[in-house]
């Protein structure tokens, strides 16, 4: 015996499941920029920069060059990659 409602409670957990799955493809895209050797370097400065600030009780040092140029550097090619297929 089918209740009212079973049906669609059904679909909705089908709907949501598949939002689930769906990735972002420019999540893909920095994932991938982010193993490139440029930017492997930037990141590995910002993750020495915040190893460092963190490991301070008090400083004025914050690692905000480091993360722009972690981020620049692999915005850059994402850029670069996303331009070159849309073309």
């Amino acid at each position: 015996m089918i209740l009212n409602g079973e049906p669609e409670d059904e679909e909705e957990e089908e709907e949501e499941e598949e939002e689930e799955d769906m990735v972002d493809p420019i999540e893909s895209l920095r994932q991938k920029c982010e193993e490139a050797e440029h930017c492997v370097h930037t990141r590995e400065r910002l993750e020495q920069c915040e190893t460092r600030v963190g490991s301070r009780s008090a400083t004025l040092e914050d690692c905000t060059e480091e993360l722009f140029d972690f981020l620049h550097a692999r915005d850059h090619c994402v850029a670069h990659k996303l331009f070159h297929s849309v073309k």
